[in-house]
């Protein structure tokens, strides 16, 4: 069932016809008790009758707000512009919002790709764009907004890991919550789709592994930390060293064969990645 325009003037050309109505009613009475003519009765009673039965086409939107009108069961329309109007009178009227709405997730427990229990939620932002649908499709659309969106999480959480320790181009949870952030929106559009409801953003909010991990899961993170720091003071060394001997070599400042270059190799890898500070000994003599 589509959004369509319902038949509507505008309220106060409405009111004029209500004021003459009540106008004429009120004259026919009169004119029933000065002469007492049975169709002047007659007259004021239908003009009565109209008076209520127009005066129930009056409805009033909201900015930002729809109104959903049925007639015994017959879906007739929707009025979205706001203001004061003059509808199809003796209709059902159902109020819908046109806000852009906020919907943030409780705390949900669910496995990773990799199995690891994990704490997410997320924050959704969306707007009705089909208020018939929102209506009729679904039995309450916010609780579907909530129900469908707390599934589309769990979903998406069980498809990527929490972090990428083993590759670094992997999406992962930790990382990469923009691109996470885009699948569930793209994923909850389909899901709320039938609901009319146009979904404007999806966003991680909270992510932690739970509880009962948490403690080994930090000490990985830390070990992997400091396999880094460790890769990054190596290849320095590394780099460090060779400029030195090569330098040595190129300005003739001493002579090394493989023996001593590899012994001063060692001592200098050791003197630039060890933790701790390192006591030099100074050769008086020969080096040979």
């Amino acid at each position: 069932m589509k959004e369509k325009n319902i038949w509507k003037i505008s309220g106060y050309i409405g009111l004029l016809i209500l004021l003459l109505l009540a106008g004429g009613a009120a004259y026919t009475f009169v004119q029933f008790i000065m002469t007492e003519n049975i169709s002047m009765i007659v007259s004021a009673v239908v003009l009565a009758l109209l008076f209520i039965l127009m005066f129930s086409g009056i409805t009033v939107v909201q900015p930002n707000q729809a109104k959903v009108f049925t007639l015994f069961g017959v879906y007739l329309g929707v009025i979205r512009e706001e203001g004061f109007w003059l509808t199809v009178p003796l209709t059902y009227r159902k109020t819908v919002s046109l806000r852009v709405l906020n919907f943030n997730s409780d705390k949900l427990k669910v496995n990773d790709l990799e199995g690891n229990p994990i704490e997410i939620a997320a924050v959704v932002v969306y707007k009705v764009i089909d208020s018939a649908k929102a209506v009729f499709e679904v039995e309450n659309y916010k609780e579907f907004v909530h129900t469908q969106s707390e599934t589309g999480l769990r979903h998406i959480a069980s498809q990527y890991p929490y972090d990428n320790f083993n590759n670094d181009h992997e999406v992962s949870l930790r990382q990469h919550s923009e691109e996470v952030g885009e699948v569930l929106t793209n994923d909850l559009r389909k899901r709320l789709s039938v609901a009319g409801v146009e979904v404007i953003e999806a966003r991680i909010m909270h992510l932690a592994y739970s509880s009962e991990i948490a403690s080994a899961m930090l000490q990985r993170q830390q070990a992997r930390a400091v396999l880094a720091a460790r890769k990054v003071i190596v290849e320095g060394a590394v780099s460090m060293v060779k400029s030195a001997i090569e330098q040595l070599d190129e300005e003739g400042i001493v002579k090394l064969d493989e023996e001593k270059k590899a012994q001063m190799v060692n001592n200098l890898m050791v003197a630039l990645v060890s933790d701790k500070g390192t006591q030099p000994v100074i050769n008086a003599g020969t080096i040979y």
